[in-house]
């Protein structure tokens, strides 16, 4: 049986044709020698991807692919494509391609370095510079960013970010509810894991169009960080410490 991969790369991803492809062999130029897989797991795309994945995959043995017949959202997608992956650092990235894969190196870093508290740190979490977004959505984007951190104090300016590496044993110590991929470091704190925070670079996007916009953003999002910070005051003994 084949060795498990060091490092696996979980992409949540929806109707991203034109991005999906430059995205995987961005990665494979990203990781260079090191042992990895990618794994994308199509939320449900009417335009086509699933089809172009199933001939990617034919061509590059460390992709594979999962499909949601009907979305289930991006936490739900990470959380399979987790429960799927084989490595012991997982990696998470937009499929849209605004997160350049050339950062991955950078959040992988922190934990191969030798300092004696590397080995509590659980997640590494991207911080965009230079957002390439509409002035709203940036606008947007801080004001929750500033909400979440009084709420939750987790010392972090963009959860938002898709660009994240942790362990999977910290993840796996995490409470499940949906959206959580907003709240890691606040989670990854609660169970007394170790958050670092890196600056990566941003990306316009190429084709495809946002899965939310303002509104819609803001309407989940209120309801999941009140139970976020109640999940916060209720936690017990933290489960790693």
């Amino acid at each position: 049986m084949q060795n498990p991969p060091d490092i696996s790369v979980v992409i949540p991803a929806k109707d991203e044709i034109v991005a999906i492809g430059p995205l995987v062999y961005g990665i494979k130029d990203a990781l260079g020698e090191r042992a990895f897989e990618v794994i994308v797991v199509d939320d449900g795309s009417t335009d086509g991807m699933h089809a172009k994945l199933d001939e990617l995959c034919t061509r590059l043995p460390w992709l594979h692919s999962l499909r949601n017949d009907t979305p289930v959202g991006q936490s739900a997608s990470i959380r399979r494509g987790v429960r799927a992956a084989r490595g012991a650092l997982i990696v998470t990235l937009d499929g849209d391609g605004q997160n350049p894969p050339d950062q991955i190196p950078l959040l992988i870093a922190p934990f191969e370095s030798n300092a004696p508290t590397t080995a509590a740190l659980g997640l590494v979490q991207g911080e965009r510079m230079k957002r390439q977004d509409t002035r709203a959505k940036r606008y947007a984007s801080r004001f929750a960013n500033w909400l979440r951190g009084a709420l939750l104090h987790d010392n972090v300016r963009d959860s938002g970010c898709g660009l994240k590496a942790f362990r999977r044993t910290a993840y796996d110590d995490l409470p499940w509810f949906d959206h959580i991929h907003r709240f890691m470091p606040a989670m990854m704190l609660r169970e007394g894991w170790d958050v670092q925070t890196v600056a990566v670079t941003h990306k316009e996007r190429h084709g495809g169009q946002s899965k939310y916009n303002n509104l819609r953003r803001g309407l989940v999002g209120i309801p999941d960080l009140l139970g976020a910070a109640w999940l916060i005051r209720r936690k017990g003994p933290p489960r790693h410490s």
